[in-house]
């Protein structure tokens, strides 16, 4: 059996055996791929600068609280913590994995609102980071229909996250 700290390095080992047995010339196929992972990245950041200072602008100008503050007013069986949460899912992997961490933190990983937070995390998707950082690195304009599905497909799983976690913890 091998132990799982030895994969990595056998992989690696398996794929210089292969190239040299193929006589491929493995270290420049790797550095064309470096140069093209970074010309991607060149594409990228600019979309992805612009989608992190939207958030942190979010974030510290209070624009969540407010949102958050809306949504309480809802369901009184929603814990208030969730809605950080559902708010910044669909924009923002990393966002709504400090928003998770916090809930975490301050209510405990089985509490309802932990529990329904790590659903909510697993179920849904970053739909506009998802559209922002695909499309703009093909030059897709169009992106109306493709982040309207996005939004109703995170609405649906979102409400089902919350729905579930209520019916099996609650």
């Amino acid at each position: 059996m091998i132990d799982s700290t030895y994969i990595l390095p056998l992989l690696v080992l398996i794929i210089f055996g292969y190239a040299l047995i193929k006589r491929i010339p493995a270290y420049s196929i790797f550095l064309e791929g470096v140069k093209d992972g970074m010309g991607l990245f060149l594409d990228i950041y600019p979309a992805l600068l612009a989608m992190m200072c939207a958030i942190a602008l979010m974030r510290e100008s209070g624009l969540m609280n407010l949102f958050s503050s809306l949504f309480l007013h809802l369901s009184t069986s929603i814990p208030q913590e969730i809605w950080p949460m559902v708010l910044f899912r669909p924009i923002s992997g990393s966002a709504s994995l400090a928003v998770l961490i916090d809930i975490f933190q301050n209510c405990g990983v089985d509490s309802l609102a932990g529990q329904m937070a790590s659903i909510i995390q697993g179920s849904t998707d970053t739909t506009v980071y998802v559209i922002t950082l695909y499309f703009s690195s093909v030059g897709i304009k169009k992106i109306r229909n493709s982040l309207s599905i996005g939004l109703i497909a995170d609405i649906a799983g979102i409400s089902m996250a919350i729905i579930l976690a209520l019916y099996f913890f609650a």
